[in-house]
């Protein structure tokens, strides 16, 4: 496979680089030590920095102000995120604004999208459906509503009422718009944007397990004007792989910074007058990990690449899509267990960053769900869909 990227996505990467540079890890009190969220909100500072550098506008086009590059740039700069596990909602905003200007109309994009790349509006989503366990869209109803005229008519309108709970949705606190997936009485799913002060909409607190602001998103006769709302086949499909390919590339990177630490420490401790990590149960540990690492890249780039050109293949994007989540979701967690059992106990210590990691680590896992399930799931597009 050829992973090659163009010029444009290593300056991404470049610029992420260079932000995430001053980004410390345990820039907000430790998951460990805080009973409730880490911090009341974002890390503003840092969002107004993505800004200032044109990231958060990435996958926009130009018309919108943006970069107009493909997810695929998206994912890079996640990866870098993740190394100093910036805490931003990078990934939702992104991505539900690429959904919108993939899939909405003109007035939706045109009032969210210039904002939203310039950091003045911050867009999230609610995709776990009420428990985690069930489709999002079928936690939410959207039905039509009728406006009354003057003269007491009955007139056609074009609003819809949004009824329903979307539990642990990302830096929903923070943010201005949620998307809501959806379904109606006739079975379609739609997106549904609406902004986070509406009338009918109420906000729960919820915390996740890095620590950080979740929130129930309960939604009780929730208005949507029709301009808000996106019915548009297979976008509710394509955010939700975008989503999950995006936090796929949190996981990576995330893996890959604690593997470095790993081998920094390994390589200064010694025992016996020589560093562990010449020890062969060190070293052999330490490689496997690499090889998770490199497999969920492999797989990442995939399912990437299957996302933004919309290419065609013997399977579904979403397989592709499945096998990318079963590395991630292992993967990350192998890795961060790993990493604790060769630090020891000063793995433990709450002044060293690295119990951080393996709590965002963990978050990320659960936010994948198990690799049984995926795998139940690819064999399934396995079944309908037979090869050769």
């Amino acid at each position: 496979m050829d992973f090659t990227f163009t010029e444009e996505q290593q300056a991404a990467v470049e610029a992420a680089e260079a932000v995430f540079s001053d980004v410390a890890p345990d820039r907000a009190p430790s998951p460990a030590l805080t009973p409730g969220a880490v911090a009341e909100d974002i890390d503003r500072q840092l969002w107004n920095e993505l800004a200032r550098t044109d990231l958060l506008g990435l996958t926009l086009s130009p018309d919108h102000g943006g970069a107009g590059l493909d997810p695929i740039a998206l994912c890079l700069v996640l990866r870098e995120s993740a190394k100093v596990l910036a805490r931003v909602p990078l990934l939702e905003s992104c991505a539900v604004a690429t959904a919108v200007q993939r899939y909405g109309g003109s007035a939706l994009a045109a009032e969210l999208l210039p904002r939203a790349g310039r950091g003045e509006l911050i867009l999230t989503v609610g995709a776990n459906g009420r428990s985690g366990h069930d489709p999002a869209e079928l936690a939410v109803t959207a039905r039509p509503y009728r406006e009354n005229g003057e003269n007491g008519a009955s007139a056609e309108g074009s609003g819809w009422v949004l009824d329903g709970v979307q539990s642990a949705v990302p830096w929903a606190q923070a943010a201005d718009w949620i998307a809501i997936p959806a379904h109606t009485a006739g079975g379609r799913t739609v997106l549904a944007l609406l902004p986070r002060t509406r009338d009918g909409v109420t906000l729960a607190d919820q915390v996740s397990t890095s620590g950080e602001r979740l929130a129930e998103v309960r939604l009780d006769g929730a208005r949507v004007e029709a301009h808000e709302l996106i019915a548009a086949p297979g976008c509710w499909e394509w955010l939700r792989s975008l989503l999950t390919t995006g936090t796929c590339a949190l996981a990576l990177g995330l893996g890959e910074r604690v593997l470095a630490m790993t081998a920094e420490y390994t390589g200064r401790r010694e025992q016996f007058g020589f560093p562990i990590a010449t020890f062969q149960a060190v070293a052999v540990q330490a490689a496997d990990r690499y090889i998770d690492l490199r497999a969920m890249e492999a797989t990442l780039w995939q399912a990437a690449w299957r996302i933004s050109s919309d290419a065609g293949g013997p399977l579904p994007t979403a397989a592709d899509v499945a096998v990318a989540k079963i590395w991630a979701s292992d993967g990350v967690r192998r890795v961060v267990q790993t990493a604790q059992h060769l630090h020891g106990g000063f793995g433990a210590d709450t002044d060293y960053p690295l119990h951080r990691f393996h709590a965002w680590a963990k978050q990320i896992e659960l936010s994948l769900g198990p690799a049984a399930a995926h795998e139940e799931a690819l064999g399934d597009l396995l079944a309908a869909h037979p090869l050769g």
